[in-house]
């Protein structure tokens, strides 16, 4: 998939630029170039709210030395503003002196994990509205219930240049396709609403097979489903997770604490604990970025180093980090591949791609069988987690009691409240069946939001508190 650079700056100017950064002494420096189109659809109330397409068009120059960091972006890709947002860099991060020569050299990436068949540009306008209102109509048709439908639709076409005063320079372009559908069900005066999302490195390929038409589907029939739940019973219970749907629960209440700069300032639970058993036997964690078509999926991350698979915890023990390029040199390691930033107007930080916990042997069946009285949670959505302590928040968008070993009544208002490190070490049964979830995650941190993904098997956490409304 070809990038398309010619709106950005000619080699040269490049050089030029870094070593403008570099003039008062920075020890290293970099330009990251960013050219963005993006389209969405957005259906409210039976009718189409927005239509539009925004384009954007810039550049990010950063000068570190040691922890200071000097940066500076221009809303452009003219050379001349390229070269002063360096030279603003350079004064920030260091007022000493000196500039070392900028050779720089194309990197070839050896795998291409972002693979699109058809362009969102290529899409007509009027063909991305339709499908919005395909993913509208199957929604209220599912039940007569159905009283209010919103869907989004989004796509994101982005190419990206890395260059930096170590020589390297290399290209990308990643391709985003998203749907969101929520349904409102109504019933008696009570409402209730659900939705489901559906996101990937992919073109408008990613809604062959009718799939906005099955997510609409979806979306409804768990709205319906809202109508019958029952007030959640809290306290304490064994806890089952379904594959797919509750991976976030793992990217929040224990992803963030692998990043390195939570690390090296040791406001992690897991600092200074690698090589440590942190969680059961039957724990295995991963980053990967070089999933094809996941929506965390990386060619290469913002800093120009290739996307890739890092193992976080292996059969308990905790193995790695993620790093970006600065965290890693002040550790006295390399990065992993995890240095991301939601725009060129934003500096790089160490965050997720993929968090995945590996499956075990257990068949699910088996997991859910095991549990007398319980609670089987289907999908989590938001929460809090403090990184320093590990306490955590979460919500349940989609759960069941768990009787007599089978998956019962329908519950909703449900939390799951806890610890991340404990938390680990309570996982007791792990799952054959992994699978990914496929939907719209954006991750936040520091006030910058960027795209990631998860999956899992369904897993049996021994205890854990659940939060309701009926004591």
């Amino acid at each position: 998939m070809a990038e398309d650079e010619s709106a950005f700056p000619e080699r040269p100017d490049l050089e030029k630029a870094l070593r403008a950064a570099l003039s008062k002494g920075a020890e290293f420096a970099e330009v990251f170039l960013e050219r963005v189109t993006s389209d969405s659809v957005r259906i409210e109330d039976g009718v189409v709210r927005e239509a539009s397409r925004g384009a954007t068009l810039g550049a990010g120059i950063r000068a570190i030395v040691r922890e200071k960091i000097g940066y500076a972006y221009t809303d452009s890709a003219d050379p001349k503003s390229i070269i002063e947002a360096a030279r603003v860099a350079g004064e920030i991060a260091t007022a000493g002196r000196g500039a070392a020569p900028v050779k720089l050299e194309a990197l070839e990436r050896a795998v291409e994990y972002s693979q699109t068949r058809i362009i969102p540009s290529e899409v007509e306008a009027r063909a991305k509205i339709e499908t919005a209102w395909k993913a509208e109509r199957a929604a209220r048709a599912h039940d007569g219930l159905i009283e209010e439908v919103l869907v989004g639709l989004a796509d994101d076409d982005r190419t990206t240049l890395v260059a930096n005063s170590e020589g390297v320079y290399v290209t990308d372009r990643r391709i985003l396709t998203s749907l969101r559908v929520t349904s409102v069900a109504e019933r008696g005066g009570v409402r209730q609403r659900a939705m489901r999302s559906l996101s990937g490195r992919a073109g408008y390929e990613i809604f062959d097979a009718g799939a906005a038409e099955r997510l609409a589907r979806e979306a409804s029939a768990h709205a319906l489903v809202l109508l019958e739940a029952l007030e959640t019973p809290a306290g304490k219970m064994t806890l089952v997770l379904a594959r797919a749907g509750g991976a976030v629960f793992f990217h929040e209440a224990i992803g963030h604490g692998f990043e390195g700069d939570f690390i090296r300032k040791n406001t992690s639970l897991f600092a200074g604990k690698a090589g440590q058993k942190i969680a059961s036997d039957a724990c295995t964690i991963v980053d990967d970025g070089t999933v094809a078509g996941k929506r965390g999926t990386i060619n290469i991350d913002d800093e120009g180093t290739p996307g890739q698979r890092t193992v976080l915890v292996e059969g308990g023990f905790l193995k790695s980090f993620l790093y970006d390029r600065l965290n890693a040199k002040l550790m006295g390691t390399t990065s992993t591949g995890n240095g991301r930033r939601q725009t060129y107007r934003n500096a790089p930080l160490p965050r997720m791609t993929n968090t995945l916990m590996l499956p075990g042997e257990v068949p699910p069946e088996e997991i859910i069988a095991s549990v007398e009285n319980g609670f089987y949670a289907k999908h989590v959505g938001g929460g809090q987690v403090d990184i320093t302590s590990g306490n955590f928040v979460f919500e349940v968008t989609e759960g069941y009691l768990i009787e007599g070993g089978k998956i019962g009544a329908p519950i909703r208002g449900a939390n799951l409240i806890g610890n991340g490190g404990e938390i680990l070490k309570k996982i007791d049964m792990v799952g054959n069946d992994f699978e990914f979830y496929d939907g719209w995650g954006t991750c936040g941190k520091s006030g910058q939001g960027v795209p990631v993904g998860d999956g899992m098997p369904t897993i049996r956490i021994a205890e854990i508190t659940i939060g309701g409304t009926k004591s």
